[in-house]
């Protein structure tokens, strides 16, 4: 559903972010993006409202060029989103509860052509406000199309709700007051009125509208166009709401809509919300219709923004502590008890004998420590000063280098003779004020 609508604006996004943020580029890429938007069936004023936004956003802008894309996409989908905010939105549910007169039953009268699933929407949402414990009865105030009331009967008797009708050519407004007489004597919560669907340049049963307009005073009008029809839908929706200035839309085979714009423009257009879209052929098949949906749908869902990530704090080791060393024995090298032994002094002694007197050991000369003679300072010479620089660019800042040959399309210098002549045009151009 919607594919073809999401893949303009994806196309839209990239195209953007492969192309030079000036005016030139902008154009072409924006071109593109109408053809796309034309062939998604949205309509020519609601393109060039897209269009001229973008332009604005993105006419001078300095937006990273890998950033283009999410930009664009952000920019698409407030412009969008705004559309549907100033269209507003009908709750029909809380309508109906908040009535200001509980005697009162809620009217909604829908009204569009043949074909466009009209019949068959009634009967979805009178099954939708049962499901909400809302009491339902139809006025069959289509007199106009041979087969209209039958249609419309079959679907009340498999609802098992009451059906208000008259004979064919009867007055339209008449059957609607005749079902607005049976809900308050019956006090019945709401009344739907089907009505003749008509080509929008039909000027007598558009004034028949306009009767039971007058006569019973509708709470809520509801156009229904056909998803599929493209712009056709959408100036269907322009002629009923000059003519009957409707309150929102449904929009049936939604489904089967891979475009997308008959939706968008609709509400561009009329400045109506699309209350309920049609998504199949059962009673079930009706969705009340959410903005939010919608762009996830045709922009996708939104990425969720990282979260921070906390780095832990450094943990302080302690220092080690440094053990002391073991005292070595001077008798025993290891710290292990040695086995007992006689020394050989008394062994000798108990013989008689007299041990020989050792010479007492003489301490080794120590040579005399040499003078330590310092090595002299070696003194480096002072840089010649160059008094003409050779960099053509001394002093200009490379952002303006980058902004000047991307504004002027200017190619890197290949000899120093072009760089000089480059630098000369930047200091002038900064001069100036920078531009564009």
């Amino acid at each position: 559903m919607f594919e073809k609508l999401g893949d303009a604006f994806s196309k839209a996004a990239k195209g953007f972010s492969e192309k030079d943020l000036n005016e030139k580029d902008i154009e072409e890429v924006l071109s593109q993006l109408e053809i796309s938007l034309l062939e998604s069936d949205v309509a020519t004023e609601v393109i060039d409202d897209i269009k001229s936004d973008l332009s604005t956003k993105l006419v001078g802008s300095r937006v990273n060029k890998k950033e283009v894309e999410g930009f664009i996409q952000k920019s698409l989908i407030d412009n969008i989103s705004n559309m549907f905010d100033e269209a507003g939105s009908v709750d029909i549910l809380e309508g109906i509860k908040s009535k200001t007169d509980p005697q009162d039953p809620y009217l909604i009268l829908f009204v569009g052509i043949n074909g466009t699933g009209k019949t068959t929407s009634i009967a979805k949402m009178a099954n939708l406000l049962q499901k909400n414990k809302v009491s339902v009865v139809v006025a069959a105030a289509d007199t106009f199309r041979a087969g209209a009331i039958e249609q419309l009967r079959e679907h009340i008797n498999k609802l098992n709700l009451k059906l208000i009708a008259q004979n064919y050519g009867s007055d339209p407004a008449a059957v609607a007051h005749d079902a607005l007489l049976y809900a308050k004597s019956h006090k019945v919560d709401c009344v739907l009125i089907d009505s003749a669907g008509r080509m929008q340049t039909n000027k007598n049963l558009m004034e028949q509208i306009t009767k039971i307009t007058k006569v019973v005073n509708p709470d809520l009008k509801i156009f229904v166009g056909d998803s599929l029809a493209g712009n056709d839908t959408v100036s269907q929706a322009r002629e009923f709401q000059e003519h009957t200035s409707f309150d929102g839309a449904i929009l049936t085979k939604s489904d089967a809509d891979a475009r997308g714009g008959a939706a968008l423009s609709i509400v561009a257009v009329t400045k109506k919300p699309i209350i309920c879209v049609g998504t199949g052929q059962g009673y079930d098949d009706l969705e009340l219709f959410s903005k939010e949906k919608f762009l996830e749908t045709v922009f996708g869902k939104p990425q969720p923004e990282p979260e921070p990530v906390v780095e832990p704090e450094p943990v302080v080791e302690p220092e080690p502590v440094v053990e002391p060393e073991p005292v070595v024995s001077k008798t025993y090298p290891d710290e292990t008890k040695p086995t007992e032994k006689i020394p050989d002094f008394f062994l000798e002694k108990e013989k008689g004998q007299q041990p020989e007197p050792q010479p007492e050991p003489q301490p080794e000369p120590q040579p005399e420590p040499q003078p330590v003679v310092e090595p002299e300072p070696v003194v480096e010479p002072e840089p010649e000063i160059n008094s003409s620089p050779s960099d053509p660019f001394d002093g200009i800042k490379t952002e303006d280098i980058e902004d000047f040959a991307e504004l002027f399309d200017t190619p890197p210098p290949s000899s120093d003779k072009e760089a000089f002549e480059m630098a000369k045009k930047i200091r002038k151009w900064i001069a100036d004020g920078r531009p564009k």
